[in-house]
């Protein structure tokens, strides 16, 4: 029987935290968008509470959360972003994350939706659901429910322990990437 595959430590780590705050500030940019926006639609419902801080909030641990990732993805996990949904969800995110911090907070409120920033940011969010959808298709094309069960798995196995994620930093600099 073949083993499951294992994923490193530091990989399931950043891409969990990544992901789940992506999702959070997903749905809670979907409701941001039909509260102030809607101009292509709103949603039949809008739950009560303060969303847009919610995605505010979201965005703002998106940010070291987002380049942590991105600088395991560009050197430990270089490998994996040959395939182009891995590239397109780390570009999306990258794309959010910029445009997002170019945005004044009241501009939604204030019902000021032309500004460039807002067109890119709402882009990137449309981006960031396909290219979500895409990464996961492409993982169980790949890898099926095993490779995605890889990915939410705590186990660990000896060298890869948080204690080591210093060393293997170390190996894959001093190889030269």
């Amino acid at each position: 029987m073949a083993r499951p595959p294992y994923q490193p430590s530091l990989l399931r780590l950043t891409h969990g935290v990544t992901a789940l705050l992506v999702l959070a500030a997903w749905l809670s940019g979907l409701l941001v968008y039909s509260r102030y926006d809607g101009r292509w639609g709103r949603l039949p419902f809008t739950p009560p509470g303060s969303w847009i801080d919610l995605h505010g909030q979201a965005g703002f641990l998106l940010l070291p959360l987002g380049l942590a990732f991105a600088a395991y993805a560009l050197t430990l996990g270089r490998p994996r972003l040959k395939r182009i949904t891995n590239t397109m969800a780390l570009g999306a995110l990258g794309l959010a994350v910029a445009t997002g911090k170019l945005m004044q907070e009241d501009w939604l409120r204030d019902g000021q939706l032309h500004h460039l920033a807002y067109s890119l940011h709402l882009l990137a969010w449309l981006l960031i659901g396909l290219a979500v959808v895409l990464h996961v298709g492409d993982s169980l094309r790949l890898g099926g429910t095993p490779l995605l069960a890889s990915m939410a798995s705590t186990s660990l196995r000896p060298g890869d322990l948080p204690g080591d994620w210093p060393a293997q930093v170390r190996r894959y600099l001093k190889r030269g990437g």
